[in-house]
């Protein structure tokens, strides 16, 4: 059976929510049980064959040279920093606005991060503020700019081609944190093949999520996969006994590697789902609100659906009261959290902070039908116009 006739229709008056994993799960369970009940029978809740194919299934949508599955997407950003050597006196960009394991894995290896503002149309970082962050740096002793981590936030790429010319003219190095747009495309490649690494994660809400914990790394270079396998598994070498580097316990287990297969093969089928619902935002919602700005060539995932609304907390009330859920992805900007207040820019970032006061993101996974984003879109208005 083709994948999206797999695929549950709920119906047109069904409840609407904010995810819908039950839905999702409907259409696989059975599927499920059955790689589950393998896995029991083999034993091999670590490093069982679901690792390789699931690995190997990443490569096939993505066109990446390897993948190498993780506990965590912060496992995926971690684990990249330290098999590039970053450390103690190394500077790591990062946006201000994006959650907060972006920058809790700056810190875990050592190195130290510096928030670059967003653009206030895309919420990626902005490059040219990026070039200025990267300038202070330069003018300082006591760090070295050494890398760049681009946010695909609610699943739209980053702008990586501005971001690598100048990541490349002060010769530092790139790893996306691509943990909200796996499925999303720019220019007609892959995320996962944007930049050198990538890391995206597992997590259950995802566009790509298991059933607990769990992410993967996405590499061009095939020697940067092994390395990273070595990290994943304490540093050891092939016999897994004697560490030969400084490693982790990273390893995504076989169930996990299991599910995320599993929902790979119905994934181009929910991808299509998302793109649908999001359009019909787009032609409703563009104009009245500020929506989320897609250039040309970029093809988001739609992991979430955000928008930009006066009077957050009213209009939000009155969606709860109509009963649609809605969520804030993130009230809080990277600076102004306790643990990084020691990190934030003496001017600020404005552009951050203001998106933190007006963010609003809507219903959004494949199994909302066209009717239900309808009824979204007219609450949303109709609570704007009072």
């Amino acid at each position: 059976m083709a994948a999206a006739e797999k695929m549950i229709d709920l119906p047109a008056d069904a409840p609407i929510q904010f995810f819908d994993l039950k839905a999702q799960q409907a259409t696989i369970r059975p599927a499920l049980e059955q790689r589950w009940t393998t896995i029991l029978d083999h034993g091999r809740y670590i490093g069982g064959p679901e690792v390789d194919e699931c690995e190997a299934k990443l490569c096939e949508f993505t066109g990446a040279a390897d993948a190498v599955a993780v506990g965590s997407g912060t496992q995926a950003l971690v684990m990249p920093l330290i098999a590039l050597g970053y450390g103690h006196g190394d500077a790591v960009f990062i946006p201000g606005f994006t959650y907060n394991a972006t920058a809790n894995a700056v810190l875990l290896a050592g190195a130290t991060p510096v928030l670059v503002d967003i653009d206030p149309g895309t919420f990626n970082m902005d490059p040219e503020d990026l070039e200025r962050k990267i300038q202070r740096v330069k003018g300082t002793r006591n760090l070295r700019a050494r890398a760049v981590i681009p946010v695909d936030l609610y699943g739209l790429p980053a702008n990586y081609t501005a971001i690598q010319e100048v990541a490349d003219a002060h010769g530092l190095r790139i790893v996306a944190d691509a943990a909200q747009s796996f499925g999303g495309k720019q220019e007609g490649k892959w995320i996962g093949t944007l930049a050198e690494i990538s890391a995206t994660s597992f997590y259950p809400t995802k566009t790509l999520g298991g059933y607990g914990d769990g992410g993967a790394i996405l590499v061009r270079d095939k020697e940067m996969g092994e390395l990273l396998r070595s990290i994943r598994w304490h540093g050891t070498g092939d016999n897994r006994k004697e560490s030969i580097r400084v490693g982790i316990n990273g390893r995504c287990d076989s169930i996990q590697c299991a599910v995320v297969s599993e929902k790979l093969d119905i994934f181009e089928a929910e991808r299509q789902r998302r793109i649908v619902a999001a359009s019909v935002y787009e032609q409703r919602l563009a104009g009245k609100v500020e929506t989320q700005s897609v250039k040309q060539g970029d093809e988001p995932a739609y992991g979430l659906y955000t928008v930009r609304v006066p009077d957050r907390d009213a209009v939000r009330a009155k969606l709860s009261e109509a009963g649609i859920p809605t969520a804030i992805y993130y009230d809080t900007p990277i600076h102004q959290m306790p643990a990084f207040e020691q990190f934030a820019p003496a001017r600020g970032l404005p552009e951050c902070e203001r998106a933190s006061r007006e963010v609003l993101s809507l219903p959004m996974h494949p199994y909302l039908s066209e009717d239900q984003v309808h009824r979204v879109c007219d609450t949303l208005l109709g609570a704007l116009q009072r």
